[in-house]
């Protein structure tokens, strides 16, 4: 039941000390601004690690070649390993538990693009229909590169989103149409996007055996790249340690020699991303709880000291025949209040510099959203509310304890 005089002595109180009201308010509005901030910062920092892995499927390998560093069966260091087309059906027939396989063949430099007037430099890739789960290529109109193209070494193109704006603009449909690579045409059979980022989407794929006989080195492969299904991190390890030994057998190179191939496990970076940002989770809540529960022991510290000035008043309170309860409400009720509103404030503004922190640096692909879930505001509302109840309670039972005579023999 809303009692007026209550709440009129409440503010009353409030107004008479407003330094300590303010202090007091400030140390809560602290709390549970700088918890937001931390949480909404890490989950900025979050995002902008999982964008990182979002333009790869995360279950991928991929193997590149490199130069030896160690001798081997009379083989001298410093020797470039390359892959070929034989590697790859190696690996195809042989190797078990691998999915979506693909090799990748890249064109040196930017290759010069044209469509009618248009030109502009972009990536030129070939690949084999595998790239399109491990490049994790979403398709927006049109198709990708396929076996029959692959098989028949088709002059044909998928392009990026950011390509196709460029050469076509933004409304035009440019499946069907030709597009010149160095002067050789090739007709566009589809267009994709890609979260990997900007450079994902300024980029042509077109069947590796047709990349490789148009230009140059048909048996050359600068990377083979695949997805393990749903193994486990263990068993995609198996997987590694398995390709770099078939690797190095038919490359003769040390299987311990890193630097000759060089084998990426996405998943295996990815477990490490999330296991780095569950401890930075755990250390956000911490200290964030930890700076709550500063600012609510000064609300306690402030309570205990209005009821000590307060003592003779409760004294005559208790005497004119109020009870132990209302005591214990009166004192309860503006500590809650003051929390309430303190944790409010902080709450706005903390929500509110993670919005303009997220406006600002909207470009950064390393930061990115800075938010927090709404469930886990509500939790640190419904915290803060308790806590502020905690606090007030026990100088509120120790009010009520305070006996009539007592009080009034307090100077």
């Amino acid at each position: 039941m809303f009692d007026l005089d209550k709440w009129q002595e409440i503010f009353s109180t409030i107004n008479k000390n407003r330094l300590r009201t303010f202090l007091t308010g400030f140390s809560v509005a602290w709390g549970i601004f700088m918890l937001i901030l931390l949480l909404g910062s890490g989950k900025g920092l979050q995002n902008g690690a999982e964008n990182q892995f979002a333009g790869d499927a995360i279950n991928s390998v991929w193997i590149s070649p490199g130069k030896t560093s160690k001798p081997y069966k009379g083989y001298k260091p410093d020797r470039n390993i390359r892959l070929e087309n034989d590697d790859f059906e190696d690996i195809k027939l042989h190797q078990e538990g691998v999915e979506n396989l693909s090799a990748r063949k890249y064109l040196q430099g930017t290759g010069a693009t044209t469509y009618k007037n248009k030109t502009g430099n972009f990536d030129i890739l070939g690949c084999m229909p595998g790239e399109k789960e491990a490049e994790q290529i979403s398709i927006i109109e049109g198709r990708f590169v396929d076996e029959l193209d692959v098989k028949e070494a088709k002059k044909v193109a998928c392009i990026g989103i950011d390509m196709k704006i460029e050469l076509f603009g933004n409304d035009a449909n440019p499946i069907g149409e030709y597009i010149n690579i160095q002067g050789i045409p090739f007709k566009v059979i589809g267009y994709f996007s890609d979260q990997g980022g900007d450079r994902d989407v300024r980029r042509a794929w077109l069947p590796l055996s047709t990349h490789q006989k148009v230009f140059g080195d048909p048996m050359r492969v600068d990377r083979i790249v695949m997805t393990t299904g749903d193994a486990s991190i263990e068993e995609a390890e198996e997987i590694v340690g398995s390709l770099r030994n078939r690797l190095s057998q038919r490359l003769n190179f040390d299987p311990s020699d890193e630097r000759a191939v060089y084998i990426r496990n996405r998943a295996e970076f990815f477990q490490k991303f999330v296991q780095l940002f569950f401890g930075i989770r755990i250390f956000i809540w911490i200290i964030g709880c930890g700076t709550i529960l500063a600012g609510i022991v000064g609300v306690s510290n402030i309570m205990m000291i209005v009821v000590k000035e307060r003592t003779r008043e409760i004294g005559i309170r208790k005497a004119l025949g109020a009870t132990s309860s209302s005591i214990i409400g009166l004192i309860m009720q503006e500590a809650i209040f003051i929390t309430v509103v303190a944790g409010y404030i902080g709450l706005s503004l903390g929500v509110g510099l993670l919005e303009w922190a997220g406006d600002m640096i909207s470009g950064s692909d390393y930061f990115l959203n800075p938010e927090v879930d709404i469930k886990v505001a509500i939790s640190a509302t419904i915290l803060l509310v308790i806590s502020g109840s905690l606090a007030g309670l026990i100088p509120a039972i120790h009010a009520s304890r305070i006996q009539p005579v007592v009080a009034l023999r307090e100077d």
